[in-house]
């Protein structure tokens, strides 16, 4: 099915369709929304449209929203209702949702390519963190710059995503593992999407690392941090930057009892969670987030079949990570079958961060989802729209759909399998954020 016949919204009446703010006509549209046929999961009682796709397409949009979505042909007679700069003729280019970065780490201070050199001389994640190296290396260097050094360096790396058609992205603390640097870090991350109008949802990511000042020769203070991460917790969400919670639950981290600690403050203030999870061992941190409920659970390589069936059932999202996968050399595969066997959505984020992903490509990390993980083009490009969307608890964006956000990228491809295929290659053509066009791209 090419999507023409698959047109479900009618022509309204005529005051409507000459009143939209905005409209986009010559359209084809990779949807993603199931009222137009997208279905990655597709069995006999249903059918399929790859992409959700719609060829020849218009949309109407009023106040930042989709309004309405039909044929070319059904608008063309109330085209001379509206002024030149109200319509954007898109010229056959294709349109997908905005694309989003469910989990990303970009607000840090420093470098860590030493240990990129260190990897390649034989260090293991493990043998770098011992060393003081990894996460407790950025916190040092994120602790002692200023909010306007760390806004200056965060800022490049929110604007390579946005250029490649970022139009919502996830920004986690953690690496200040006190009340005043995960503050900072959070204020910074809102500012930022205050300045280049993208949203942005903020992660608190105390539970990331334990910090040096609660280790010892003797003992490993672990039990007290946690004690003060679910103490700054309220404090930092009673200032209105924090929108989920997160943690690090892995055999180098915090354990699966520790997490739990934090989730119940998280569920006492109606927070939402999610974890990194599976990514070294599997200690149950995929089981701990689908008991609360949790948007998404992250990494994954060594995720159980039975904790993808707790995934399941609570909703929560896969996030997959191959920038880290690529950047660490693993060679332990997320269970792609398993998950897809038992219709768990998978989201592709760059997990853009100083030691295990440097990554500021959406589209590349679409790619590598492709070639390292085996997913389809459909997979990645809806990993990085709706099911993105999903890991975010954001319902009105990551697909074209009347009364979604009127978030969405146009870009000159032939198919929409492009944009996962090429390498290196940013065709974009436009890039929209609540009904308005960006003027730089």
């Amino acid at each position: 099915m090419n999507g023409s016949e698959n047109f479900k919204e009618k022509i309204l009446d005529e005051s409507t369709m000459t009143s939209f703010d905005h409209l986009i006509t010559n359209a084809n549209l990779a949807t993603f929304s199931a009222h137009y046929g997208f279905n990655l999961y597709e069995n006999e009682e249903t059918n399929s449209t790859p992409y959700g796709q719609l060829e020849h397409a218009a949309i109407g949009i009023k106040s930042g929203k989709i309004a309405w979505i039909g044929s070319h042909e059904q608008i063309a007679t109330h085209l001379l209702h509206y002024q030149e700069n109200q319509i954007t003729d898109a010229d056959g280019k294709w349109l997908t949702p905005g694309l989003i970065d469910c989990h990303t780490h970009i607000v840090y201070g420093g470098n860590r390519s030493n240990e990129f050199e260190a990897r390649l001389h034989g260090a293991s994640y493990q043998d770098i963190a011992a060393q003081g190296g990894g996460i407790v290396a950025t916190v040092s260097a994120t602790r002692d710059a200023s909010i306007d050094a760390l806004f200056a360096q965060s800022e490049k790396r929110l604007l390579a995503l946005i250029k490649e058609g970022v139009t919502s992205i996830e920004i986690k603390s953690g690496y200040g593992l006190d009340l005043d640097t995960e503050r900072k870090m959070l204020t910074v991350a809102r500012q930022l999407g205050e300045k280049h109008g993208i949203h942005v949802s903020t992660t608190y990511l105390a539970a990331h690392a334990l910090p040096p000042e609660y280790k010892s020769h003797m003992q490993d203070r672990a039990d007290d941090y946690i004690e003060q991460v679910c103490a700054w917790l309220p404090i930092l969400h009673a200032e209105g930057l924090v929108d989920a919670v997160d943690g690090f639950c892995e055999n180098i981290a915090f354990s699966s009892d520790q997490i739990k600690q934090v989730f119940e403050v998280a569920r006492s203030l109606d927070l939402p969670v999610k974890l990194h999870s599976e990514q070294l061992s599997d200690i149950g941190g995929s089981a701990l987030v689908a008991e609360y409920q949790g948007l998404s659970s992250d990494h994954l390589e060594h995720l159980s079949e039975d904790d993808i069936k707790k995934m399941a059932a609570s909703n929560t999202v896969a996030v997959l990570l191959p920038g880290a996968f690529y950047t660490l050399r693993d060679t332990k595969l997320p269970p792609i079958a398993a998950l897809r066997k038992h219709h768990v959505p998978m989201a592709i984020s760059t997990d853009c961060n100083p030691g295990t992903s440097p990554l500021t490509s959406l589209l590349l990390a679409m790619n590598m989802g492709c070639t390292l993980f085996y997913l389809t083009p459909e997979e990645v490009l809806a990993g990085a729209t709706t099911h993105a969307a999903r890991a975010l608890g954001l319902g009105k964006k990551g697909r074209i759909e009347v009364g979604c956000d009127a978030d969405l990228v146009l870009w000159d491809i032939t198919r929409p399998a492009d944009l996962a295929y090429q390498i290196g290659l940013n065709p974009i053509a436009g890039i929209m954020s609540q009904g308005e066009w960006r003027e730089n791209l």
